[in-house]
């Protein structure tokens, strides 16, 4: 039998899931890569009514007012603030959250604080502001508190001051539990011969996370870091779109939100591409940048 009946052969056989592989890579097709098309406009002064094709084309144009848009670089210095802010205190904790979970010996309440903490991620952004805002509103629980304590109220929802904390405090009280998953199957490939042999060494739990697991997580962690690198000028959409008016747009603002309002809102649909398109190709230059580096520092990174 020649390379060729070994093939159709083998078509033959996987049939059933060549086919199963038609939906996904059609929707791939579809709105990933011929979307990519799309960024055609963003050279373009894009007029819906009359098309891509009889648009007019005015090249670098929109590149060229996205430099001299303070609003554009207002959204950009939010976006940039609030990320780092979340890469300083939100990545860390579903590492530690892991790691606290995993050193639990019972495993029914093992099994309780997992579903107590990924239960959040669920609960949709409408819901976690209007939580936030009964607890931290003017009206709120805290400021309850505080009048029957007899201080003085504090201002925190609205509020541009507090907003970058609030936004960053929201994000690690919904989505931490869930970020502790990938941490936690990562603690299981832990060589548990090696935790017990540092520990008959007489090494304590700090020494064994030290020198044991957190090197075992090593790849992990910077796989995740590049991750969130990439998407360091991605920092939500409706978080920020339910909370923008009550702070207003120079503290509220984001690239998101910014692309929304000058496409959706004001009709600069060109405008608002060429902002969606640097912030995907900044994006893209950071993980390439942060694969090289993790590839010095002798990690697998996301890709060879």
């Amino acid at each position: 039998m020649n390379r060729g009946d070994v093939r159709r052969s083998r078509l033959r056989r996987d049939a059933l899931l060549v086919l199963l592989m038609v939906p996904g890579l059609a929707y791939f097709l579809v709105f990933h890569y011929g979307a990519l098309a799309g960024n055609v406009i963003a050279f373009e002064d894009y007029v819906p009514f009359i098309g891509v094709w009889d648009s007019a084309w005015i090249g670098i144009g929109n590149f060229a007012k996205m430099v001299g848009d303070a609003a554009f670089w207002n959204s950009a210095a939010n976006t940039v603030s609030i990320s780092t802010l979340q890469i300083l205190f939100f990545f860390p904790v579903p590492l530690i959250v892991a790691l606290l979970v995993h050193s639990l010996t019972n495993t029914t309440v093992k099994r309780w604080v997992q579903s107590v903490v990924y239960l959040p991620h669920f609960i949709s952004w409408v819901i976690v502001v209007t939580l936030f805002q009964q607890m931290l509103g003017g009206t709120g629980l805290l400021n309850g508190l505080l009048g029957d304590a007899g201080l003085d109220p504090v201002e925190v929802i609205g509020n541009p001051d507090l907003f970058k904390p609030l936004v960053v405090a929201q994000v690690v009280w919904k989505e931490f539990g869930w970020g502790t998953i990938i941490y936690l199957a990562a603690l299981h490939q832990v060589d548990e011969q090696l935790l017990e042999a540092s520990a008959m060494d007489g090494a304590g739990w700090w020494r064994r996370l030290w020198h044991v697991t957190l090197p075992s997580l090593r790849p992990v962690i910077v796989l995740l870091l590049i991750l969130r690198l990439g998407e360091m000028l991605s920092v939500g959409f409706e978080q920020f779109i339910l909370q923008r008016d009550a702070v207003g747009p120079q503290a509220g603002e984001v690239l998101d939100t910014f692309v929304y309002y000058s496409g959706v809102v004001n009709g600069n649909w060109g405008y608002a591409a060429a902002a969606g398109l640097v912030k995907g190709l900044i994006g893209a230059v950071l993980i390439y940048a942060a694969n090289r580096v993790a590839h010095r520092l002798g990690e697998q990174g996301v890709y060879r």
